[in-house]
């Protein structure tokens, strides 16, 4: 199951990389593209900070902590020893969106974000919704996959 794992966090990197190639090329001498008006626009931005922008201009240091967490989801990845689908399915989301982030932070010095929603002001791109949704199935799994694991191991030990 690692090894499926991995690839798929190639192919989240691959789609987000991809996406951002697209872009570039199309989207950027544009600017700005109507979707579904008044709700959807694909919307070309360079963000030099993080989430919602903040911590703008320090690609660095935003480098390093996402390096770091990077890191901890890989090694949670290969050594934790009660994955559900929920803890699985988190890890690679938030590798493969960390990373894509990560590749353009390094080649370009920002982030290309391109998703832009009328009810939510920051412009976002794949990457970052891996990330949020690896997040929320992270949350699940810690809020109810593994009670639930502690409960049948309790279970399990009271009658022995």
């Amino acid at each position: 199951m690692l090894i499926i794992s991995l690839i798929l966090m190639a192919v989240g990197v691959a789609a987000d990389q991809v996406v951002k190639y697209l872009v570039v090329e199309n989207l950027k001498p544009l600017g700005s593209y109507t979707v579904i008006p008044g709700f959807l626009d694909l919307t070309y931005a360079e963000n030099t900070g993080a989430a919602f922008s903040i911590l703008e201009g320090h690609t660095w240091i935003l480098s390093v902590v996402v390096s770091v967490c990077i890191i901890l989801v890989l090694g949670a990845t290969i050594f934790y020893q009660n994955h559900t689908f929920f803890s699985r399915a988190a890890a690679i989301l938030i590798v493969a969106g960390g990373v894509g982030n990560l590749i353009d932070r390094f080649v370009l010095g920002y982030v290309v974000d391109y998703i832009s929603v009328s009810f939510f002001p920051p412009i976002f791109n794949l990457a970052d919704c891996f990330v949020v949704v690896g997040v929320i199935l992270f949350l699940i799994h810690m809020l109810f996959m593994s009670r639930a694991d502690i409960g049948r191991e309790h279970i399990i030990r009271t009658r022995r």
